[in-house]
């Protein structure tokens, strides 16, 4: 029987632990004398007939007193199909801390809506963190239907609003489940109070939703955490395999000293088998005699995560003392813990809005962007392909507290911060900057519309210029002053001197990116469309845009359906060797972790495409 971890979310007072007290009891997974004591505890706290279920997971005494949860609370339970663990995470902004931790290995998150009081604050914030942390599948529970008459249209409406700011999200899968945790309403059992919703029950959902999906199969990483020598004819190294697969006979290398060898045994449970998966505690012994010690790490020979010593990262800041930019921490990552510190804060995020603003530096639940150098290499993954060997945690050493738990975006390569002066070093000598002679704002309220940069990132042949030339034609006719910047037209003229080579592609996006800055003091709407394949450069751009006026459309598509679209024959002429360094193919392309709009070019058409992004125009306020 597999196991499906879980955790709850959503605001205080939405039913969090009322909602897994109900699971725990009609799934009969408590026992009578516990029952009997909620019950007492129940008619203690000033009950008002029904037994207060939420005492099962509200197990501080300050949580049953004040009636909210504070700390992280794990329950087990099982039904035939699955086993579950479940975290049941705080809801109070001031517990941000503890809802990652809680949600950090969790597959599945539970997002809690009261009806009544629809999508707040800590709803969305939620959502955010659920996607930051990669988990694959979102449940969406309005909870307390009961309290709004069992409406199908408030249900609808919150539906309809939820799904416009997860859109913005790296969400894959979502689904929403009106209930009443009270009343056990779409619970365990359905709802004969809601005969218009045909989905299936919160339980039966994780019953039935597919687990393990994400888990990396492929790339073996193999930390080690203890030497092994019970005696003179063993020598074993002993973890737990945080990913891919491994089998007597394979070739493995060794980090950080590159050496190689042969697996020759794999032990678990003093038992002798021939492979090992992930989540496997064993011990793997080699041909070859290799110095190798706790921190390690064994990986296939052909298949080497990262080494480095400058990350670039997502952090959560746990610590009331603030972080301190340059301070000497420790970073753990996996079983290896090296000195390291923060050499520069990007963004922080404000998780309500996603809008990202400049810091010097974080406080208390506070998350953002980072760069971080470390004392020494280490061996990692992006957080997005390995969780396991993506994360990491910051200690203090003063202290010996956990200050920072980190997603690793990959290797550090200086991204502007927000607000940093990219242009310093960029002008004429002798040359002074004067100012515009009319402001934008004077300019945006003749043309009764904000100004915005639409940033159309993709493949070629993935939809970019066809979905930005149907919304700047949409746009136009309404009346909005708009300017439409394509890879094409530039490289007719602006940058018709430059080739395709990082340096060349570097160049043009600047190139592009000062003209767009222009054309957005004009108070237009700028719809650029270009392939842009490295993050470095549209972050260049973005910074030279106000907080909130760029928006990153990322265009994705199955590069197959590129290929057979192939609008300008260029995957023809790569096949026949006339281009050689061509995106997602001999060149690479490096795709937004964080847009504000991903399309999939490839599932839904253009018109669905531009309603989405006019959506977004008007939710920021650019038109109305």
């Amino acid at each position: 029987m597999d196991l499906l971890r879980f955790s709850t979310a959503g605001s205080v007072d939405d039913g969090k632990s009322t909602l897994i007290g109900r699971l725990l009891y009609d799934s009969k997974s408590i026992f009578e004398d516990q029952y009997e004591a909620i019950k007492r505890s129940s008619r203690l706290h000033g009950g008002d007939g029904e037994v207060n279920l939420a005492l099962l997971t509200d197990g501080l005494r300050a949580e049953r007193e004040q009636g909210i949860t504070i700390d992280v609370a794990y329950r087990y339970f099982a039904t035939p199909r699955r086993k579950f663990i479940i975290a049941d995470t705080p809801g109070h902004e001031q517990y941000t801390r503890n809802m990652v931790t809680g949600a950090s290995t969790a597959e599945l998150a539970v997002v809690l809506i009261d009806a009544r009081n629809g999508v707040l604050t800590q709803s969305r914030r939620h959502g955010f963190i659920a996607s930051l942390l990669q988990i694959p599948h979102v449940i969406v529970a309005i909870n307390k239907m009961d309290l709004v008459d069992y409406s199908q249209a408030r249900f609808d409406e919150l539906v309809r609003e939820y799904s416009e700011f997860v859109h913005r999200l790296d969400v894959e899968n979502v689904v929403f489940i009106p209930i009443s945790a009270l009343k056990g309403d779409n619970v365990v059992s359905k709802s004969e109070a809601m005969a218009w919703y045909d989905g299936p029950t919160l339980l039966h959902h994780l019953e039935t939703v597919k687990v393990g999906a994400d888990r990396n199969v492929i790339d073996f990483r193999f930390p080690v955490q203890y030497v092994l020598r019970p005696n003179q004819d063993f020598r074993g190294f002993a973890g737990e395999v945080a990913s891919g697969t491994i089998r007597v006979g394979d070739d493995v290398t060794v980090l950080p000293s590159r050496k190689t060898s042969r697996v020759k045994s794999i032990v678990a449970f003093d038992e002798d088998t021939e492979q090992a998966g992930p989540g496997d505690a064993i011990a793997v012994t080699i041909e070859d005699e290799i110095d190798i010690s706790r921190g390690d790490m064994l990986v296939r020979s052909r298949n080497i995560p990262t080494v480095t010593s400058a990350l670039d990262a997502d952090i959560c800041w746990m610590s009331e003392d603030e972080l301190r930019p340059n301070k000497l921490y420790m970073l753990t990552h996996t079983t290896h813990t090296v000195q390291a510190f923060v050499s520069k804060i990007i963004y922080r995020t404000d998780v309500d809005t996603l809008h990202r603003q400049s810091a010097d530096t974080f406080g208390l639940n506070d998350i953002g962007r980072v760069e971080i150098v470390t004392s020494e290499p280490v061996f990692v993954d992006p957080y997005r392909i390995n969780r396991h060997t993506g994360c990491f945690i910051l200690i203090d050493p003063d202290t010996n507290t956990t200050v920072g738990a980190g997603m690793i975006r990959g290797v550090a390569k200086n991204v502007p911060a927000v607000g940093e002066d990219t242009r310093k070093d960029m002008k004429s000598p002798h040359v002074v900057w004067e100012g515009l002679n009319i402001s934008r704002e004077e300019r945006e309220a003749r043309n009764e519309h904000g100004a915005a940069v639409l940033w159309f990132t993709g493949l070629s042949g993935s939809g970019k210029t066809t979905i930005a030339r149907d919304l700047e034609r949409r746009l136009f006719d309404a009346g909005c002053q708009t300017m439409l910047l394509d890879g094409d037209y530039v490289r007719h003229g602006l940058s018709g001197d430059l080739g395709f080579s990082p340096e060349d592609r570097a160049e043009n996006i600047r190139r592009v990116g000062e003209v767009t800055r222009l054309f957005f003091e004009q108070g237009g709407i700028v719809l650029c469309t270009f392939i842009s394949p490295y993050e470095k450069d549209r972050a260049f751009v973005r910074s030279l845009i106000p907080d909130g006026r760029f928006v990153e459309v990322h265009v994705d598509c199955d590069p197959a359906v590129c290929e057979e679209r192939d609008p300008k024959g260029l995957y023809a002429k790569v096949k026949a060797g006339t281009i050689t360094n061509f995106t997602g193919f001999t060149a690479p392309y490096e795709p937004p972790t964080e847009p504000e709009v991903t399309i999939r070019s490839d599932e839904i058409s253009v018109d669905e495409s531009v309603e989405r992004l006019l959506r977004v125009l008007r939710e920021r306020q650019i038109v109305t």
